[in-house]
């Protein structure tokens, strides 16, 4: 058999396929690949800054939920406290302690009684707290405190609502005292200012007569207008009117004022006003009620001392929280039976010196809502046959504390 010839090999060749691309080519493709690149990115960095400012941004801090509702629970104007069956506090904002509703992380006794009356039978209930003036500053003395289940399901916790009515509580006082007083106290000098005018009226032809009626009359008269122009300011004092914006005060400038006030009146008595050194401090105010208060208590002064014995004012700062504005004579003195009620309306220790210097009864009782009004608070030391000083201490102005309600404010007007 004859060999097969080999089959014949066959060479192949790799050809590489190669596609020639040349630069200016290459260029327009870059740039037709960069340019909607960078749009893209520069859509993404305006879409990353757009949700920061809605979602209050990484730089802020508030990135969940939770976090927002806590910036909403603590800066609401209203008290809010939840509580379980065994009083334990499980939540509660800052207004919520200025309001007494909890303290040292204990829910007002008060509060807490009726709390459990609430998780016992889930009905809703209100309950109004008169709180104690605790320190300086603190203008909360009325509370209600709404006191519901928190759930449906699970009577567990309770939920406290707490709103300050300290301002309606004023308001609605101040109108029945207005009207008590009004009623009760303007009868005695319309009385007097009749009978004089009938005296006059008998024997109108004798000069002397109605010299002398006439003088009684013109006396009766203008204490009866200041009466009137007392009752209006302590009615407003009270809460007739709305507070006015305070400001920050200089009680320099408020004690000057109110020496100048009383400078004729004590010049003619031979009194000597001693002020002591300016302190340069301020208070959080209205001046024009401040200064009437300081003015009353130097007028109150000057009218219970003897001629020559001097008058003196002071100031004094404690504990770099309050200032003590001080009025102090060397008068007649203040039994102890009557230091009491020296800042009662219409009550005079000495009424025929009442009537003699022509006081109407009013000024200590202003006084005295004029320093509550201000958060602030008043005392009285006397001794009879030594003196008497009138102490007014007022919380110092923190420009911290001022920014904090001003915040505080915003919130509630929206």
């Amino acid at each position: 058999m004859l060999p097969q010839p080999a089959p014949p090999r066959w060479r192949t060749r790799a050809r590489s396929s190669r596609f020639t691309v040349s630069p200016v080519l290459a260029f327009f493709l870059g740039a037709a690949l960069t340019v909607p690149a960078v749009l893209l990115g520069q859509r993404a960095l305006r879409w990353r800054a757009r949700n920061r400012a809605v979602d209050g941004g990484e730089d802020s801090g508030v990135n969940t939920i939770s976090q927002v509702l806590h910036l909403v629970t603590q800066g609401s104007p209203t008290g809010i406290v939840v509580v379980g069956r065994s009083g334990k506090v499980l939540m509660s904002n800052a207004r919520a302690h200025d309001m007494s509703l909890v303290h040292d992380g204990t829910v007002n006794p008060r509060v807490f009684e009726v709390a459990e009356q609430v998780l016992d039978d889930t009905e809703q209930r209100v309950i109004d707290l008169v709180l104690p003036q605790r320190t300086t500053g603190n203008r909360i003395r009325n509370v209600r405190a709404v006191i519901a289940p928190l759930t449906l399901t699970d009577n567990s916790f309770a939920i406290i609502y707490g709103s300050d009515e300290s301002e309606n509580v004023r308001m609605e006082s101040a109108r029945r005292d207005f009207v008590a007083n009004v009623s009760h106290e303007l009868k005695t000098p319309v009385g007097g200012i009749s009978l004089l005018a009938e005296a006059l009226l008998q024997d109108p032809t004798d000069p002397e007569m109605v010299v002398y009626f006439g003088e009684k009359l013109h006396k009766e008269s203008h204490r009866m207008g200041e009466m009137i122009t007392d009752l209006i300011a302590l009615s407003k004092l009270q809460g007739a009117e709305a507070l006015p914006d305070m400001a920050p005060v200089r009680v320099d400038d408020i004690i000057d004022e109110a020496i100048t006030r009383n400078h004729v009146t004590a010049e003619n008595r031979d009194i000597e006003i001693n002020r002591g050194e300016p302190s340069g401090l301020r208070v959080m105010g209205d001046r024009a009620m401040l200064t009437v208060a300081v003015s009353n208590l130097i007028s109150n002064a000057i009218n219970y001392s003897p001629n020559g014995k001097p008058v003196s004012v002071s100031q004094k700062t404690v504990r770099d929280k309050a200032v003590l504005i001080r009025v102090t004579d060397r008068g007649i003195g203040i039994a102890p039976e009557d230091q009491k009620r020296v800042f009662e309306r219409f009550y005079r220790v000495d009424k025929a010196r009442s009537r003699s210097t022509g006081g109407t009864g009013l000024g200590l009782a202003i006084v005295k809502h004029v320093v509550a009004n201000h958060g602030g608070t008043i005392k009285l030391w006397s001794r009879p046959g030594t003196g008497s000083t009138f102490t007014i201490e007022l919380p110092i102005f923190d420009p911290e504390t001022a920014r904090a309600a001003d915040g505080r404010k915003e919130i509630e007007e929206q």
